[in-house]
């Protein structure tokens, strides 16, 4: 029966099953279409984007979503319809020889899994049914798209993308970069040949521009992407020069002559004549491999030259390519697989500061909760005052939101084309002058420090939360009962007459009856759901009722057993837990093999500690100025009372094989845990190092090796496996086949041994 309505007015069902009508749809699809073609030229013409890409990836998808519902709504200028951006009016515009496209993005394992199947399906179609495609997969590179035209070998133009036809001249530009070579090397190119590429900034090349701007006062970039574009956008050719920019070639527009059959064989081909392909891509043959490509470099993409957002999956024989085709914004043969975002933008509310475990007043960013690199985010570093300030950004703003794996999440800076329409205005973030746990007048540190911290360190409340938290650690005592909430439910209850520890001089002789009273705040919850309300509640105890008395947790037994078993931790353990600054794992096992005791420390020089391997000169003045104070010592001593190991058993019959050897550990090991390997290398003389480096000696690598295996095969440097190991233990390098293994043996820093935002900062706001 006729509804009387056109197609256009009918109404429909939303992805969710709801109705919506179609004038709701199409105010809904002229809205997308805006705020796309909004965003498109804020990030390719601009560089400046306004919101993140997790963000803009879900606005496209909506507009694709819709059109697919509604085919009569797409018109030929429909973002969905073109590729990339327009060309700046800034630079000459110049057509590409052969259009540049884009690429389809999926964004989960099933989509990838469906667009291989499609694709397979589609070269059955054709004809290759019997042979399904091998599968070219490379790292998306998050740079800038960029065309090389060479002629008879020569580079005579290098444009950006543009909108796919058409793309922007910086051939001046591109010239500063200097692996593009400007005439290819060997013989048998093409007359005319088009090599397309990513140029990007290298991450620690990026790290370190952002951090020399800085020191200069001026505001950090916000990513290594939007940095390469910019770069390349410069008027001056000897501003881009500044900048560190490199390229990696991944494909082959117009050509004339060039016989290569496929992807893999032009990568080698460019190669030869020196344009400088990517080492991460590798031929597959089925979907298994791929996602196993995938979750590797997942693992470790942090660890990588450049950036990445994604894979990308292509046909590699180009034969097949060509049957497959194109759309009109995208091939058929190759896909993206996009990556969780590791940015996003979100609101500034507030910046609060913490108050670490040697006093430093860490500024930090308490933000709208928003999703990035699989967790929801609400407070992230802002380090000190002077990167506050260097950063731009000020309270209130939007701003651009990054956590890179486990790394803890950092404010990278302010949209600053947003912050004039932010309700209430933004505002400038002012140091506090006084601590705000005790109230202390705040100190500047030392020539060079530009760390503002409170001097108060004996009875400041908030240093000795994150003391106790700081021992209770993995690398420390590791006592696991003795958590964030614990730690302050021990320093700062809700009645803080009953605080059981007012110095962490007495954790060992806690008993059960001294936290029988310790109450904490807690919200009232209904049916899951807080209720606004709050109540004060036994934490180590259950709550009493008329039935049964209050008895400890088992969470409580617990504690008690683990600080038992603490006390025979070895001596390295007890120094990292005693929060001296400077003095992490690695200062802490280099002091603890060369003096074998705690009172050897005590009393050893300054001089004496500076040169024990490992420590030197800054380090030996923190701990020399640290046991001159009588509260410390005191630490030392109640602990020792109580029954912790204060001096290490030496056998001086273990040979010291590795005398002069510096040795790294990675992977996992059947006969020995990470600790048992690092013990087994400094008895016998080496260095436990836990880097990679040219200095390095062996690595040894057991199963599930990571990035320090891919380095030290890059470097050339000796790898064991756990049978090596143990000959290496027990013979030295002649065990090997190595005559001496020596090498340069350069004393790496020390962990800072200082504060850090954890997790448990947002404990720390309240």
């Amino acid at each position: 029966m006729s509804t009387g309505k056109t197609a256009a007015e009918t109404d429909t069902q939303s992805p969710t099953g709801e109705q919506i009508p179609a004038g709701d749809v199409r105010t809904e699809y002229e809205d997308l279409v805006e705020q796309v073609r909004k965003h498109r030229f804020a990030y390719y013409q601009e560089d400046a984007p306004i919101i993140s890409d997790a963000e803009f990836d879900e606005l496209y998808r909506r507009l694709e979503t819709i059109e697919a519902m509604h085919p009569e709504l797409v018109s030929n200028d429909s973002p969905t319809q073109e590729v990339g951006g327009e060309v700046s009016a800034a630079f000459a515009a110049v057509e590409h020889l052969q259009r540049m496209y884009s690429l389809e993005d999926v964004f989960s394992l099933e989509e990838l899994e469906a667009w291989i199947a499609k694709a397979e399906a589609g070269v059955a179609k054709i004809g290759n049914g019997n042979n399904r495609p091998s599968w070219l997969t490379e790292l998306k590179i998050d740079g800038l798209a960029v065309n090389l035209l060479y002629r008879d070998g020569v580079l005579v133009r290098a444009a950006t993308r543009g909108d796919g036809t058409t793309g922007e001249d910086i051939t001046h530009n591109v010239l500063t970069i200097k692996e593009i070579p400007q005439r290819l090397s060997g013989t048998g190119f093409p007359a005319e040949m088009e090599i397309r590429g990513e140029v990007f900034i290298p991450s620690k090349a990026f790290a370190e521009f952002n951090e020399a701007l800085i020191e200069a006062g001026k505001a950090p970039l916000a990513n290594p992407r939007n940095a390469a574009a910019g770069s390349l956008r410069q008027k001056d050719p000897a501003e881009t020069a500044k900048r560190p920019l490199r390229m990696y070639v991944h494909g082959i527009g117009a050509r004339e002559g060039l016989q290569t059959v496929s992807q893999s064989d032009t990568y080698r081909q460019l190669a030869e004549w020196g344009l400088p392909t990517s080492p991460y891509f590798e031929v597959l043959p089925g979907l298994a491999d791929v996602l196993e490509f995938i979750k590797r470099y997942g693992d470790k993409r942090h660890s990588l030259t450049h950036e990445i957002d994604g894979i990308v999956v292509k046909v590699d024989d180009f034969a097949t390519q060509r049957a497959l085709g194109y759309t009109t914004r995208v091939p058929r043969w190759a896909v993206a697989y996009k990556y969780p975002p590791e940015e996003v933008h979100t609101k500034l509310l507030d910046i609060a500061v913490n108050v670490g475990r040697t006093g430093r007043v860490t500024p930090f960013g308490v933000m709208e909760p928003a999703k990035v690199a699989g967790s929801t985010v609400e407070m992230a570093t802002l380090h000190n005052q002077e990167v506050v300030k260097a950063k731009g950004v000020k309270i209130g703003d939007i701003v651009v939101l990054r956590k890179a794996g486990d790394v803890i999440p950092e404010i990278v800076g302010p949209v600053l084309a947003l912050r004039d329409q932010q309700d209430p205005p933004v505002r400038d973030f002012i140091m506090p002058t006084e601590c705000p746990a005790c109230g202390t007048p705040l100190a500047p540190g030392k020539e060079g420090d530009v760390d503002i911290r409170c001097p108060n360190s004996r009875s400041c409340p908030a240093q000795l939360r994150e003391r106790v938290f700081h021992l209770a650690g993995r690398g420390a005592f590791d006592i696991e009962a003795l958590g964030w909430e614990a730690a302050i439910a021990l320093t700062q209850p809700a009645e803080p007459e009953t605080a059981p520890l007012t110095t962490e001089a007495t954790l060992f002789d806690l008993t059960p009856e001294q936290l029988a009273d310790v109450r904490v705040r807690r919200e009232k919850r209904s049916k899951g759901v807080g209720t606004g309300e709050f109540e004060l509640v036994p934490y180590f105890y259950t709550k009493a009722t008329a039935k049964t008395p209050s008895k400890p947790t088992a969470t409580t037994d617990k504690l008690f057993r683990e600080l038992e078993k603490a006390k025979a931790q070895p001596l390295w353990r007890v120094l990292v837990a005693l929060s001296i600054r400077h003095v992490g794992p690695r200062a802490s096992r280099a002091l603890a093999t060369a003096f074998g005791n705690m009172d050897a420390i005590r009393q050893a020089s300054e001089d004496e500690l500076a040169h024990v391997d490992g420590v030197g000169p800054v380090i030996a003045q923190a701990l020399t100025e640290w046991f001159a104070e009588d509260w410390h010592r005191d630490i030392v001593d109640r602990w020792a009372a109580a029954g912790v190991r204060m001096a290490d058993e030496r056998d001086e019959s273990t040979p010291r094989t590795l005398e002069g050897l510096t040795v790294v550990v990675t992977g996992s090991l059947e006969g020995f845990s990470r600790d048992e390997a690092k013990e087994a290398i400094l008895i016998r003389g080496g260095k436990a190092a836990g880097s990679v480096s040219k200095n390095t000696s062996y690595v040894v690598a057991g199963e599930n090796a990571g990035t320090k295996l891919d380095k030290a095969e890059q470097l050339g440097i000796p790898v064991l496996d756990e049978d090596g190991f143990r000959e290496l233990l027990a013979n030295g390098p002649a065990a090997t086949g190595d005559a001496d293994g020596s090498s340069d043996i350069t004393a790496e820093a020390d962990e800072d041994g200082e504060d850090r935002l954890e997790d448990h900062s947002e404990a720390a706001a309240q």
